[in-house]
């Protein structure tokens, strides 16, 4: 696993991939983790430091902080159940300044009502803090609810992504 910290207006962040599979030179995205983040990677003994390999992201990271860029176009390589990966999915669709509630994504992937708490889980479980915006899944009633990485840092990234007046 190849890792790299890149400084952010959220504390360091911590990058972790594989070399990609479709683009020669490459690497894919397994996770973006913020300090204290809940089920956060934690730099493993056999990791291999390679800065040079999220060089991308990290360009693509510093765009997004400095209200440049509204969108990533980064190669993932995340794990999970097929239902974790369709929620996943629709994250990537909620527009960037806009919110979403986890009925409204739930009913974006077909699932029952009675499905919000598992639909909830899959949004925590999200190992791409900020490139899959999670942060952008708020409670039926406007509140802000659950974020791996603290409810703090989601009112940075709502604000960050709040058009100015």
């Amino acid at each position: 696993m190849l890792y790299t910290e890149i400084d952010s207006p959220l504390g360091p962040l911590l990058l972790t991939g594989r070399p990609s599979a479709t683009a020669p030179g490459g690497t894919a995205l397994v996770s973006l983790s913020v300090p204290g983040q809940r089920n956060g990677a934690t730099v493993q003994p056999d990791w291999q430091r390679d800065p040079g390999a999220f060089a991308e992201a990290g360009r693509q990271l510093a765009a997004y902080f400095a209200g440049e860029a509204k969108e990533f176009d980064l190669e993932f390589a995340v794990q999970g159940t097929e239902f974790r990966q369709r929620v996943w999915d629709a994250l990537d669709t909620v527009p960037y300044g806009s919110t979403t509630t986890y009925g409204e994504l739930a009913a974006r992937i077909g699932a029952p009502r009675a499905a919000v708490r598992a639909v909830g889980g899959a949004i925590g479980a999200n190992p791409l803090l900020v490139l899959r915006p999670c942060h952008r899944v708020i409670g039926a009633d406007g509140s802000l609810t659950g974020y791996a990485g603290g409810l703090e840092r989601k009112r940075l990234l709502l604000g960050l992504e709040t058009p100015r007046a």
